[in-house]
């Protein structure tokens, strides 16, 4: 193949993952919405619509260039403020001018290399959505989704991707189970618990009360859309039309979410009595989360295992959550951030040579000692103690001077009406939740919500009538 048509092949290759990986905002919108009350479906809805204009503003102007401009080992110094560098590439699509070196090993041009980075940003961005849904500020959540995707996002990229310490410390992460999912995943963690429980979760003795979503059925369909996006986010990774590692990335991605929803329905059926679906949803995102890291690594057998292992860990994981009161309405941490964190340590595990030769090595079960392990278990440390301080820092920010709670009343009534003003089922005769049986002062207290003092008791029984 000409020099010239191996350009155009693998740029027709990267946009149209890049377009897989952005339909996935669909697959995002699905799930949360469905595992919300219908009396918070706009507001996840609009939520999730609106965090893909936020990336894109925030990573153009400033998250590409602190991601892959050149710099040092921390961050990018170079290319911020909006990508620089005239991108009327010739054939071989090399027109960087030194700016972007961390990201010259792949022939596409500028704009397709910044175009599919974008989308893997948008991404880490909407994994918190879910996780703080049903009691955040609409525009609180916005300026985080700034916050994460021009600042957080790629200097914790930088380290992995764009050249920075990690990498050169031998750190591998081929498609972002660290550099997408657990970000996102620490960010909405820390979201969840300084936002504190839904009104209602947890009882005043501590109970946990089940809210459950509206719809099972926008959810399955979400869950699909995000397994089909998942063989652009994987594949798509390659930057290039490789056939044999293309075709491989897909099996060993499928192959992680098939078996993973096997366990996490039957691991469901034994904790919880019943092959719950919405373990099962979660167990299918929890496989390929996992696989994310390793895809491009392992072998297809192992990719099995992987999957096998995170579906069971999913299920454990979500009632943890529960148990020490985060709350969580997706389960986008035990998704995500569990997973994440177990995809990246599977690198080190199941990671064989011949897979990718001249990258990774071999992991622990195939001969390769621990050195790539404790590689991997420093990105998982490092990346993590990063994020959860900053994103700490930006909640704690925005709780300070804007807010972000919305008021007890806007909550109980739902934040499609306060928030947004109209309603996903206008037309629907929707049953009011009954908090009739739970103290006000008790529950509140409980919770430890960090709701305003003016939550009060005669708000509250205002809203009952």
């Amino acid at each position: 193949m000409n020099p010239e048509t191996k350009v155009v092949v693998d740029t027709l290759w990267v946009l149209i993952t890049a377009m897989l990986v952005f339909f996935m905002n669909l697959g995002f919108a699905c799930v949360e919405a469905g595992f919300q009350q219908s009396k918070n479906c706009v507001n996840i809805l609009s939520k999730n619509f609106v965090v893909f204009a936020c990336s894109t503003v925030a990573f153009w102007y400033l998250g590409w260039g602190l991601m892959f401009g050149d710099g040092n080992p921390f961050m990018g110094l170079q290319g911020l403020l909006m990508i620089t560098g005239a991108d009327n590439s010739p054939a071989t699509g090399d027109a960087y001018q030194g700016v972007y070196s961390s990201i010259a090993w792949t022939g596409v041009p500028l704009s397709a290399k910044f175009f599919f980075q974008l989308v893997f940003a948008g991404t880490a961005a909407t994994i918190v959505s879910g996780s703080v849904g049903g009691r955040i500020k609409y525009f609180s959540f916005i300026l985080f989704s700034f916050i994460l995707v021009g600042l957080i996002y790629p200097i914790g990229g930088h380290w992995i991707w764009g050249g920075g310490w990690l990498a050169k410390l031998g750190f591998w992460d081929f498609a972002g189970s660290t550099v997408v999912h657990s970000v996102g995943g620490w960010a909405a963690l820390m979201g969840a618990i300084i936002l504190g429980p839904r009104f209602g979760k947890f009882g005043p003795k501590g109970e946990i009360n089940a809210i459950p979503g509206h719809s099972m059925s926008l959810a399955m369909i979400g869950t699909l859309v995000l397994y089909l996006g998942w063989f652009g986010f994987n594949p798509g990774s390659t930057m290039a039309a490789d056939p044999r590692l293309m075709g491989h990335i897909c099996l060993t991605t499928n192959m992680a979410a098939a078996t993973a929803i096997l366990s996490s329905t039957f691991t469901s059926w034994i904790f919880l009595k019943k092959p719950d679906i919405g373990m099962t949803i979660n167990g299918c995102l929890a496989g390929l989360v996992a696989i994310t890291a390793p895809c491009a690594f392992v072998s297809v057998p192992s990719a099995a295992i992987i999957g096998l292992i995170a579906g069971f860990i999913v299920v454990p994981a979500v009632i943890f959550f529960d148990k020490v009161h985060v709350d969580d309405p997706v389960g986008a941490t035990a998704v995500h951030l569990v997973n994440g964190i177990f995809g990246t340590i599977a690198v080190g595990l199941f990671a064989q040579d011949w897979v990718s030769p001249n990258t990774t090595g071999n992991g622990l079960f195939f001969g390769g000692g621990v050195k790539l392990l404790t590689a991997q278990l420093t990105g998982v440390a490092a990346v993590g103690a990063f994020v959860v301080i900053a994103s700490a820092i930006a909640w704690y920010v925005l709780k300070m001077t804007v807010g972000i709670r919305v008021s007890l009343t806007e909550e109980i009534e739902g934040l499609d009406i306060g928030e947004h003003g109209n309603q996903a089922y206008p037309d629907f005769v929707t049953r009011k939740p009954s908090y009739r049986g739970v103290g006000i002062t008790e529950s509140l207290g409980a919770q430890n919500s960090g709701m305003k003092s003016s939550a009060s008791k005669k708000e509250y029984n205002e809203v009952l009538r």
